[in-house]
Order: structure tokens, then sequence, then C-alpha cells
């Protein structure tokens, strides 16, 4: 009896440790659980790429240059291959036959100007008639517009470049007689000089997505800016489309014509810009909508539809509204999140260390 006492007293207190153990689990707080997530910022949507061309340098015109009068060469003061700028003299004539001319009828408008003042204060004082006084006024304008006619044709005289440019052929000599409108110089005009290149199939294609053109030639060093002038829309037999663009101000100084040149033309998609680019493992469907996790301030997430449009060239999706690019977005496991859950924001793996093993 005294032995089934104790038995019953040892098991009455174990109960009771069981039920104070169970008492103080009860009563303590449960540790509540915190999903880890990888977080991934939207890059802006669009790629830029440079396309190189070779390309030649060419004149837009060349000018043939001679001179509004006959005459005989008296000096030439350029040389074939010679850069020449705007109004530089380039060859004269022998003027000295223009110029007594200048000078013969100069005297005669002097002396008739004189007349003319001297009947102008008769016909003041009524001492002539008004058709006397009118005629000797059309006298003087008649000889004033033939000094001018004069003038003109001594100024005729001397050549100069009307653009700047490189002489490329001197036809004459001095010594030579020349009339009036025979080419003496041909004149390559640096103000106006083109590019041209040849685009394949596929870049012609892509015309709507070129944004700027360049070209550089080797050995100087510097990139001169293009501009667009024409592009022609039929294939040549080699499956290419031309390109003519401008050069011009410095560019047309330091390139001549026939060099070689890359052509460099920026191509943007800029279809893809109007939007953002995220991992395709961050979006996720929601009865049908596309959707993804943003991080809230309170390290919770927060469903966000968005807009697709497929995807981009490195397979990431493209979000074309429901973003500004300023949020943090769940990149993976989107399918165990519920709305409102607290995550704990971990970096991301890096490229050598994939999985974090080490």
């Amino acid at each position: 009896m005294a032995t089934d006492r104790m038995k019953m007293k040892r098991n009455s207190w174990l109960a009771l440790a069981l039920c104070a153990l169970c008492a103080c689990s009860d009563s303590g707080e449960r540790t509540a659980f915190v999903r880890n997530v990888y977080l991934v910022r939207p890059e802006a949507a669009g790629k830029e790429e440079i396309c190189v061309y070779p390309g030649v340098v060419e004149a837009a015109r060349e000018v043939d240059l001679g001179f509004k009068t006959a005459g005989q060469l008296s000096r030439i003061c350029v040389e074939e291959g010679d850069f020449v700028r705007r109004g530089q003299l380039l060859a004269e004539l022998d003027a000295e036959d223009y110029r007594l001319g200048v000078e013969a009828l100069q005297i005669q408008y002097d002396q008739l100007a004189d007349e003319v003042r001297r009947t102008r204060q008769l016909y003041g004082q009524k001492s002539i008639s008004a058709n006397d006084y009118e005629k000797a006024e059309a006298g003087l304008r008649r000889l004033g517009v033939q000094l001018r006619a004069e003038k003109n044709r001594l100024s005729y005289t001397k050549l100069r470049a009307p653009v700047d440019g490189y002489v490329r052929a001197v036809h004459f000599s001095e010594a030579e007689m020349v009339d009036a409108g025979t080419a003496v110089f041909s004149l390559f005009d640096a103000s106006r000089m083109e590019v041209t290149a040849d685009i394949p199939q596929g870049d012609y294609l892509r015309r709507g997505c070129f944004t700027g053109f360049s070209c550089r030639a080797e050995g100087l060093g510097a990139d001169f800016p293009l501009a667009l002038l024409s592009l022609t829309p039929r294939a040549d037999g080699n499956q290419l489309y031309r390109l003519r663009f401008a050069l011009a101000g410095e560019a047309g100084r330091r390139l001549t014509a026939g060099m070689n040149v890359e052509v460099e033309i920026t191509v943007s998609d800029t279809a893809a810009a109007r939007g953002f680019s995220v991992p395709l493992s961050a979006v996720f469907r929601n009865g049908g909508e596309a959707c993804v996790w943003v991080l809230a301030a309170d390290s919770t997430v927060r469903k966000r539809p968005v807009r697709l449009g497929g995807t981009d060239g490195a397979g990431r999706a493209l979000v074309r509204s429901g973003l500004t690019g300023g949020e943090q977005l769940v990149e993976m496991g989107t399918g165990a999140l519920q709305e409102g859950e607290k995550v704990c924001p971990v970096p991301a793996p890096g490229e050598s260390n994939v999985g974090g093993l080490l």
C-alpha cells in the first residue's frame, strides 16, 4: 500500500510539471516566418548600338569658273590642289584697257556734272526752260550708268573664288587669251562636301531607328558630324541601299574628295524605349492579368498590375505601363507570396557565387 501511494504521488508531480511546461509554452511568443527575397529595379527599356560602314567623301558639286569679260591672263594666283576660301583672288586679266575706259568716262561724267550744276542754277533763276533742264539731268544719269558699267567690266578682270573649295584643275596659263565665260578653273565646293555609304537590307529596315550619324578618317583622330540628305529606297545589284550625308564646316576643309572614311550610324530601339525592362521571373499572372510584386516601405509586398509589350533583345520582359522606374521588385519566387506579406530582402548572389555556396 505504501508503495502504491508513493507511485501515485510521483505521477502527480510529473503531471503538474508537464502542465507547467505546457503553460509556459502557450504563454511564450511564437516566432513568425519571414520569407527571404531577391530584389531588382526596372531598367529603362531600349538599346542603342553603333553600326559602322565604309564610306567615301565626294564633292557635292564641281564649279567651273571663268571671267565675265574677255582678255589676256596676266596673273594666276593658285595651283591645282590648293584650298581656297570664298572671295580669294584666283587670277587676273590685263586690265589696262578697261582702266583707261573708266578714266575716260569719269572725265566726261565730271564735266557733265559741272554743266548740270550750272543748268540747275539757271533753271532756278528761270533763265532756261524746264525741258532743257530735264535733258541735262537725263544726260548725266545716262552717263552715270555707262560709268558704272565700265567699272563693273574693270572689276571683272579679277576672278575670285565664290565658295570655299579645292582647285581641281587650271585650264590656262599666264599670257593666254580667254573669252568671257570660258572655264579657267575647276573647283570642288568644300562648303558642300558629301559622304556616301551603302547599308544592307536588314539595316535599311531599321532606318526609322537611326538617331545619329558621324564619320572618321584614319589619321585625323576626330569624329565629324553628318547630316542625312537622302536614303535611296531601291537596292542595287548587291542588295545595298545608298545613303548620302552632308559634310560641312571644319570637316569640309580637312576631308577631301575621294577620301575613305568610316561612317558610324547610331541605331536606337525607340519603340522599346517607351517603358522598362524587368526579368521574366519578376512577372506573374493573376487571373490572366500580368503583375509584379513591389516592395513597400514597411518591408511588405504589394501586387502591381502592369501592361507587357513582349521581350527585348536580352530576353527581359518589356513593361509598357504600370511602373515608374523607382520601384524595387521581387525577382524570384513570386508565386509563393501573398498580398501584404512581410519579406526580408537579401543580396543577390554574385556571378561567381551562383547559389550562394561560397
